[in-house]
């Protein structure tokens, strides 16, 4: 199973569009091959500016178990509230 994971880089005022190309590379290079990211430009002149990338990645084991766990309770609350209308 797969998840969209989001990581957001930052970026300062001044920073050269080698540098910024040469860390986007980077990071391209470093996902799955099936990771379909994007790239998305967030935040504003107050605030500041930030580059969002997300992409598909395979869920640990860890998360594997916590989603059954959680989706199982929400399924049990679910028919809860049903049965109690």
């Amino acid at each position: 199973m797969r998840t969209r994971v989001k990581d957001c880089i930052e970026i300062s005022d001044h920073t050269s569009l080698d540098r910024l190309i040469t860390t986007l590379v980077a990071i391209r290079d470093s996902l799955p091959e099936s990771a379909e990211p994007e790239l998305k430009m967030r935040g504003d002149d107050v605030f500041g500016r930030r580059l969002s990338i997300s992409y598909f990645r395979e869920l640990t084991a860890e998360e594997l178990e916590l989603q059954a766990k959680y989706s199982g309770e929400v399924e049990r609350r679910t028919g809860e509230r049903r049965r109690a209308a």
